[in-house]
């Protein structure tokens, strides 16, 4: 499957520059223009890394990076500026950008801090392939629970709900962050879906659902997952 990159820039010979040298090294890329466009369809497609330009309309990339982290996600994000002071450097950094890369730009660096950044997500994410929460051991890969000598089958959406929490163990998490991450900023269900789907995912984790160690609901809030820390 192949990785699949979300590019935001308002300069469309960029645009275009970055999008071609990117599908010619084998990604799916998807594109905006503008800062509001861009949140949209970071929410909508999933992107596994994020090329954003800071100066666009609408919303600017500081901003939509916040906006970004704000609901907990993790992918990876790549800024681009004109602006060469240290100061809006060490702010898109501060406000969870992964690394910038500086206008004018060559293609080969922006490729090769590209392929970086992917690399250490697809390590980071490997950590989490197989992990055992208690007694249960989770297949993130086969889509599986084992608990004892039953095997659980996981759905995609309960393995990208578990794997979201897992992401985020010891947080609590808000529903409203939950369901942006896990079901998309244009979904139109309820809070409910979520707390159905932690009862599916704690039948197949807890000793007894009816009283979790594991997967906590925070009152007022939402749900954590505890794990002991490494």
């Amino acid at each position: 499957m192949r990785e699949r990159i979300l590019v935001i820039e308002d300069d469309l010979l960029i645009l275009d520059g970055i999008c071609r040298n990117l599908s010619y090294e084998g990604y799916e890329v998807i594109s905006a223009t503008d800062g509001e466009s861009g949140l949209k369809k970071a929410a909508e497609c999933s992107p596994d890394l994020i090329i954003l330009d800071i100066m666009l309309p609408k919303l600017d990339g500081f901003h939509l990076c916040k906006a970004l982290k704000r609901t907990g996600s993790d992918v990876p994000i790549l800024m681009l500026t004109a602006r060469t002071s240290e100061d809006d450097r060490v702010k898109g950094l501060k406000i969870g950008a992964d690394d910038y890369v500086t206008k004018p730009f060559s293609l080969r660096e922006l490729m090769a801090r590209v392929e970086a950044l992917l690399r250490r997500k697809r390590r980071y994410e490997q950590k989490f392939e197989r992990l055992k929460i208690g007694d249960a051991e989770v297949d993130f890969d086969a889509l599986t629970i084992k608990k004892g000598k039953r095997i659980y089958k996981l759905s995609a959406r309960e393995a990208k709900l578990l794997r979201f929490l897992v992401q985020n163990a010891n947080r609590a998490l808000d529903r409203n962050t939950i369901l942006n991450n896990v079901w998309g900023y244009n979904y139109s269900g309820t809070a409910r879906t979520i707390d159905n789907f932690i009862t599916r995912l704690r039948g197949k984790i807890e000793d007894d659902s009816e009283n979790p160690k594991y997967i906590e609901t925070v009152f007022g809030i939402g749900y954590r997952l505890l794990l002991p820390s490494e």
